[in-house]
């Protein structure tokens, strides 16, 4: 875990630190060097004359402001991806809340690098940030020590979820997800885990989760995470797709369209990183965090464009596209939830689901959908407020003929292709009762940071979520 300190002057800074400021910070040393990447009025940026420090990084005050384009975060990443110092000296004094957070979270999630799976043979002696000084003045320091620790703990569920889902799929089986999840969860008294192997998932009645997990040879899991942060009270309720692998079942994907999939499962790593977050808060709530998790695989016992199965709720559902197996994980794992807790305080579900939600919605932004009110505009809010942010997409009775089946209750897809998204959440809304507030989050465009060709996943949702947790208590 990356740690940090608060001090007020940088003669409190330890050598050879690399410091990022404003040009217009007043605790700035008085030097000619500083002088002159004042005058720059860009990014100014020295490793040389520094002394005491290993390099001094001045970026445009407008950047500490701006908490819609990310701006300071763009600046900052070819900054930290070759560290020219384990130690970073950020200047706090004058930046917009929602800024600061979206970079501190940055800096901490420095702790997850792809070379730390060593997959691959790299230099065990490049530089690592492992400490955050941050300059403020005195009076702000009591905020800001209450902050870093939110955002810390939000980056410890973050580097979690990211690390599970950056391992290859030939290692990472929904038994595997289980065995990690269980290792985590461990080291939190508060934390304890329920599985459902296959063959209890069978006799509990989730027929979709097992429809779509028995084309594989390695079997589905169900796993719940139950978190008691107090006693008594109502409990919040979290469901994340976990296809650990989805090759598009029979409905085969094409090879470009699969090579990303090992990251169908973020959805659940993401409830598990929620549910480690909250745990290292302590916050006083009881949450509920599932997992469905199966390998979309093809082989003999593989479902079939036509089947029916039968949710646990006794919802029947005509599987008329083998690659929309997503919501049909998430379909079981809400009813089965919404069994457990009848009255749960609300059930969120996330998910890598559509790649319509992209082309809606670009990569900076996850579709929120839901028919509670309350529920959109506390989600919506906490998204400002923590700068990762959702947008709502329409979730009415206009989209019922999306999912109608001549065989079935509901059919998985829309035979017309259109409004894919919101006719997927449509399909999920019958699973989970009315009386229960319930929203969709589906994360296709924001679980993955896209840089350079590549992508990695990103942790996205953790930071809403806990946020909306704190505004929730």
């Amino acid at each position: 875990m990356i740690t940090y300190q608060f001090i007020t002057d940088l003669s409190e800074a330890k050598p050879q630190s690399h410091v990022i400021a404003r040009p217009a910070s007043h605790l700035l040393p008085d030097t000619a060097l500083i002088a002159e990447m004042r005058e720059q009025n860009v990014t100014a940026d020295a490793r040389f004359g520094c002394a005491p420090f290993a390099r001094i990084t001045l970026l445009p005050d407008p950047l500490w402001q701006d908490s819609l384009t990310d701006g300071l975060l763009t600046a900052l990443r070819p900054l930290l991806a070759n560290p020219a110092s384990s130690e970073v000296v950020l200047d706090v004094t004058e930046i917009n809340d929602i800024v600061l957070a979206q970079v501190l979270r940055f800096l901490f999630n420095q702790a997850h690098r792809l070379s730390d799976l060593q997959l691959k043979k790299t230099d065990e002696t490049t530089m690592r940030l492992r400490h955050i000084t941050a300059l403020c003045r005195p009076e702000q320091r009591g905020k800001f020590e209450t902050f870093f620790r939110q955002q810390q703990a939000i980056a410890l569920g973050m580097v979690a979820a990211r690390r599970l889902a950056d391992i290859p799929s030939d290692r990472y089986t929904p038994q595997f997800m289980v065995e990690e999840a269980q290792k985590l969860c461990a080291a939190f008294p508060a934390l304890r885990c329920e599985v459902l192997d296959e063959k209890q998932i069978v006799e509990q009645g989730l027929g979709l989760l097992h429809a779509v997990g028995k084309g594989a040879t390695r079997p589905p899991r169900l796993l719940a995470i139950h978190y008691d942060g107090v006693s008594e009270g109502p409990v919040r309720c979290y469901v994340g797709k976990g296809i650990t692998f989805d090759t598009g079942g029979l409905w085969l994907k094409e090879g470009a369209g699969m090579y990303t999939m090992k990251y169908d499962m973020c959805g659940a790593a993401n409830v598990l990183g929620l549910m480690l977050s909250v745990a290292e808060l302590g916050l006083p709530v009881r949450i509920m965090g599932v997992l469905a998790l199966a390998e979309n695989a093809i082989g003999p016992d593989a479902m079939q464009p036509g089947t029916v199965a039968r949710a646990c709720n006794g919802v029947t559902v005509e599987i008329n596209n083998t690659d929309a197996e997503g919501r049909l994980v998430l379909a079981d794992a809400i009813a089965w939830v919404s069994q457990r807790h009848p009255n749960a305080r609300y059930l969120i579900d996330m998910a890598t689901l559509t790649g319509a939600v992209v082309k809606a919605l670009g990569y900076e932004l996850s579709g929120l959908m839901t028919q509670n009110e309350p529920l959109r505009h506390a989600l919506t809010e906490a998204g400002k407020q923590s700068g990762d942010e959702v947008w709502s997409l329409p979730l009415d009775a206009r989209l019922k003929k999306q999912t109608d089946s001549a065989i079935a209750d509901l059919c998985n897809t829309p035979t017309n292709n259109a409004a894919i998204s919101a006719s997927a959440a449509w399909l999920l809304h019958h699973f989970c009762p009315p009386g229960i507030p319930w929203a969709h989050l589906d994360i296709s465009g924001t679980a993955l940071w896209r840089e350079n060709g590549r992508s990695v996943a990103s942790g996205r949702p953790i930071p809403l979520l806990v946020e909306h947790l704190l505004g929730d208590l």
